[in-house]
């Protein structure tokens, strides 16, 4: 059994991904990515076990992606940008009543 993960977040429309970090739960990261999915973002989280093979983050790699560092930042504020436009959108359609 495995007990720690690499958090890995990839930007399919870029073909960008970052090793975000190592955790032993990735329910809060999966989380975070599904609800960035919902709104409607091109993004995918990958979770690899720590393994002797990838025990460096460096040696992680994904055929015709490149990493981007900052990215998973990056991804958090396109996110809340969604999210806030869709509550004003919603703001706005609620006050026309």
């Amino acid at each position: 059994m495995h007990t720690k993960f690499w958090l890995i977040i990839k930007d399919d429309t870029k073909k960008t991904f970052e090793v975000c970090s190592q955790a032993s739960n990735d329910n809060a990261f999966s989380t975070k990515v599904y609800a960035m999915q919902k709104a409607g973002m091109n993004v995918t989280a990958v979770v690899l076990p720590v393994t002797n093979k990838n025990a460096s983050r460096d040696v992680i790699k994904f055929v015709g992606y490149s990493r981007e560092d900052g990215l998973y930042e990056r991804l958090l504020a396109e996110h809340r940008t969604i999210t806030a436009k869709s509550i004003d959108e919603w703001l706005d359609a609620d006050d026309g009543n």
